[in-house]
């Protein structure tokens, strides 16, 4: 099997940084131009990101070959249809481990690209650590994060609290619905 080239699609989170390690180890090991790939929401302000990538491909790709690529659009799509038009031969992200409601309302970028890929997908878990690394400080701990509803810090990217609240809201709006109902007079 032969590697040419390879995409590492990140999100800027902690789980993609350990992609973005194993990505670039990759693409060293197989002589590999590395593709680097991150997509903004549509209508989103690009600027930031720019940088950012730019920064992370400095990091990354020192003594290799490598393009960047900043995307708009549907994550999932958008990396699909990039590694397509450049003839990808592996792409390599990072999963978050998200379950339950989470998944549920954010959806799973890796997953959806795992399915629709033309090429092989390498998914690495955020908890990641290299062939027999077994002292502590060799093992990286998520980072806290801004919940994306109220920005307070959680290891996810909505916190515990939110989570309730959003699971409980429908439940509320049915109910008082319900009791709303029962205090009409009859017509």
């Amino acid at each position: 099997m032969r590697i040419r080239n390879l995409l590492f699609a990140t999100d800027f989170s902690h789980a993609s940084e350990t992609a973005g390690q194993v990505a670039r180890e990759a693409a060293l090991e197989m002589a590999a131009r590395l593709h680097m790939v991150h997509v903004v929401p549509a209508g989103a302000d690009p600027a930031g990101a720019a940088v950012t990538l730019s920064d992370m491909a400095r990091m990354l790709g020192r003594g290799l070959v490598f393009e960047t690529a900043l995307l708009a659009g549907r994550a999932a799509h958008e990396i699909v249809s990039y590694a397509r038009d450049k003839r990808v031969d592996m792409i390599v992200i990072g999963t978050h481990g998200r379950t339950g409601l989470s998944r549920r309302i954010l959806g799973s970028v890796a997953e959806a690209v795992v399915r629709l890929s033309p090429c092989l997908v390498l998914t690495v878990p955020s908890a990641y650590t290299r062939e027999g690394s077994t002292r502590a400080s060799d093992i990286s701990l998520p980072t806290l994060e801004r919940c994306v509803v109220c920005a307070g810090n959680t290891h996810d990217l909505i916190c515990a609290a939110c989570r309730e609240r959003i699971r409980g809201e429908p439940l509320e709006r049915k109910l008082e619905t319900e009791r709303a109902g029962r205090h009409r007079a009859p017509a």
